[in-house]
Parts: structure tokens; sequence; C-alpha cells
């Protein structure tokens, strides 16, 4: 009898399909995946095949980024309840609302936001390029920055802006304590603390090393230490052993009750549901062209200042 993954590769081949995974996705997944990165990473990745279908194992601001980069292509959610609270907690008509007392702001929203928000913000940004882009911008500039007040208070930070923040959080990172972090430092005194910025400000006080989810993988295949404590989902775990299988990696837990950090809507893709959605071509996500095309500007111009930047080339 054919396995679920074998069944996959099948119809990766029948319906021209790239099958996209984030990090944060189970080890199964991942491993059947043609591309496992970030978000804007896999959207960008799918945007050069010439696939008919994409495949997003992560969750739904994703693979609405895919098909705005991607109009062409169909693009499938393996659970189209796979949302986030960060994204979630960003509702348009209340954002909207939130930009008319700030008429002369310009508007920096993190990729983790609807397609709605990309189309009311003049530049979008990721945590592995924010600080720069921000910096980007004459130190005069207003700006607002939305959805995740964690990052934007990192940013603020860094750049000694006073950015108006949306009160938003993810809240995989922000349940994150400190407590948590103690205890662990004191189990392994000799492990580094690496952070999501998402992570709340307390948190990221400690840390060793802070950035994005790609960023902490690569610092942990070029740091000389042996041990690290990592404050983010814990998928990215998986990834980490297999690039570093000499190496030990222990999350931050998320309470008391297990050694472990997970985001539900993220363990909401499974391999059976994957392969369902691949046959059957749905849960579809769909954007209407007036959504895309505006969503697609503030993305094109985030894409151009990172190249001015250097963080492109």
């Amino acid at each position: 009898m054919e396995t679920l993954a074998k069944k996959i590769e099948n119809l990766k081949v029948e319906k021209n399909a790239v099958v996209l995974a984030h990090y944060y996705q189970v080890p199964e997944i991942q491993d059947i995946a043609d591309y496992v990165g970030d978000s804007l990473g896999l959207s960008q990745q799918a945007a050069k095949t010439k696939a008919d279908m994409i495949v997003f194992a992560g969750v739904h601001f994703m693979a609405e980024t895919a098909k705005i980069l991607s109009p062409e292509k169909k693009v499938v959610l393996p659970d189209m309840n796979a949302g986030c609270s960060l994204a979630d907690g960003c509702p348009p008509s209340q954002f909207a609302d939130f930009l008319k007392s700030y008429p002369d702001h310009l508007v920096i929203s993190y990729i983790n936001c609807s397609a709605a928000i990309k189309t009311m913000s003049d530049v979008i940004v990721t945590s592995g390029n924010a600080v720069q882009i921000v910096e980007s911008f004459p130190k005069d500039q207003k700006i607002i920055f939305a959805p995740d007040r964690n990052l934007g208070g990192y940013i603020n930070r860094i750049t000694g802006r006073n950015m108006v923040l949306w009160d938003g959080s993810c809240e995989v990172h922000d349940i994150l304590t400190t407590e948590a972090v103690v205890n662990l430092k004191m189990k392994y005194p000799d492990a580094r603390l690496i952070a999501h910025p998402e992570c709340k400000a307390q948190l990221l006080e400690l840390a060793d090393y802070i950035g994005s989810t790609t960023a902490l993988l690569k610092f942990t295949r070029t740091d000389s230490a042996k041990k690290y404590i990592v404050a983010t989902e814990s998928g990215i775990l998986h990834k980490m052993q297999l690039d570093s299988p000499e190496k030990q990696f222990y999350v931050v837990p998320s309470d008391e009750t297990c050694s472990c950090n997970d985001c539900p809507y993220m363990k909401l893709n499974t391999l059976e549901k994957l392969y369902l959605s691949m046959k059957n071509e749905r849960p579809e996500i769909v954007l209407d062209p007036i959504t895309i095309e505006k969503a697609r500007i503030p993305i094109e111009k985030m894409l151009r200042l990172s190249e001015l930047a250097g963080l492109i080339k």
C-alpha cells in the first residue's frame, strides 16, 4: 500500500504542484516539502517555479502572500482554519478607524498580517529586515507599525524611534516568560539564549542573539556554542537538529505542563490534510484582483528598500 508521502509525491507530478512548509510545521510535513522556510521566502520561491498549484503548509496570511506574488497560480491551504493570532488581532475595519487618528503617518506593517491590512500599508517588512527598512526613512518621519507591538517595540528600542504601535501580538511568542528562561538557564548554564523579536521586551533583554526564524537557524549553524535555549515555536527545532546534529536545543516552554511551545494554528495542518488539499485542490485561497494589486505594492516597496539597504544582492 502506498504511503501518504508517496501519494503526495505522485500528486506533485500529476498536478504540477509545489509544496511549501513553514519551519513551524510538523517534521513529516517539512520532510515532504519542496521548500522549507519563512513565509515571504517561501512565497518568493514558489513564484519562481513553473508550478500550476502552490500547496502552502502554513497559516492563512502566508497562503495569501503566495497568491499575491503568484496570482496566476492556484494556491491551496491544507486547513482553512489555520489562522494566526497576530493577523486575526488586527481586523481591517478597526485598523482603518485607527489610521484616521494618524493621517500624517507612514504605515509600516509586518508581513504577518492579512491581505486587507497589506492594502492599507505603505511598506511591508519582515522580522529580518524591519530595522533596516525603518531606518531607511528620516528620523522625523511619523510611523505607524502594525500589527505586532513586541516587534515594533524592539525596533523602537534599536532605532530610537517612537513609532505608534498597533496593540497586537503573537500568542506563541507573547506567552513566553523570563521565569521559564531563567529556569532553563539554571538547568543549562552553558546554553545560549536565542529569541525571536516577537517575544516580550523583558525576555529579549536576556537574549544572547535576537533574530528572525531564518536568522536563528543560521546563527545555530555558524555559532560555536553547543547548547541553545530557543525562544520561538517548537517546529524550528527539527531543522536546527538536522543542520547541527552535534548540538542540543531546548525550546522555552509555553507552560509548566510540557517542554514545548507549539502554535495551535500551524499544527492544524497534517500530512493527511495536505494530501487531500492537493488531491481535491481545495480549500483554495481566492483574492480579488484589486486586493492583489494593492497588497503587492507595499511588498514590492519592501523589496526595493531591501535592495538599496544591501539586504538583497
